[in-house]
């Protein structure tokens, strides 16, 4: 204890400069936490703006099952899409229809062929002649666009509208 003493009275110039100097290097590094600590301070109170007393990592976590779950919900919904993709391709896409006289004498085209086909051109055709004294209605099938049963051309007509696209009500 003695020698520090000795040591402090000689160089007491010198360690009162280093305290000094470490005293302002250590004032310098305390005023640059404090600036990063307000920085820091202002991009948490940015982050949680308008959320009073709620706790970052409560609210990360929240919004982390919330996500998961929004992920789940599109997750059934593609299986909903895809499960009504596949009953669309057996539902009715494809319509053609033709009027016309299926009788000379007759006017007014009252008789008519209507297909009604699918994505995979089965379905079937209806037909109803019209005539003075009754009228007949009668259906084919038809499997991949054609039919097991004589077509008539009307009938022929109304399956290759529906197989292009044309559903406009054209007379012969």
């Amino acid at each position: 204890m003695e020698q520090v003493r000795e040591f402090i009275e000689i160089y007491n110039i010198e360690v009162i400069l280093g305290i000094s100097v470490a005293f302002f290097v250590i004032l310098a590094l305390y005023l640059i936490a404090e600036i990063r600590i307000s920085k820091i301070k202002h991009k948490y109170n940015e982050l949680v703006r308008g959320a009073d007393g709620i706790n970052i990592e409560e609210l990360l976590l929240q919004n982390g099952y919330e996500i998961e779950g929004l992920r789940n919900d599109f997750s059934d919904l593609y299986k909903k899409v895809d499960n009504l993709d596949t009953k669309l391709t057996f539902a009715i896409q494809k319509v053609g229809f033709i009027r016309y006289n299926a009788f000379a004498d007759m006017g007014s085209e009252l008789s008519f062929s209507i297909a009604f086909l699918d994505n995979f051109l089965n379905g079937f055709v209806l037909t109803s002649i019209y005539g003075r004294e009754q009228s007949t209605c009668y259906a084919k099938s038809i499997k991949n666009g054609k039919s097991i049963y004589p077509l008539s051309v009307e009938e022929i007509q109304a399956i290759d509208r529906a197989i292009k696209g044309e559903f406009s009500i054209k007379s012969v």
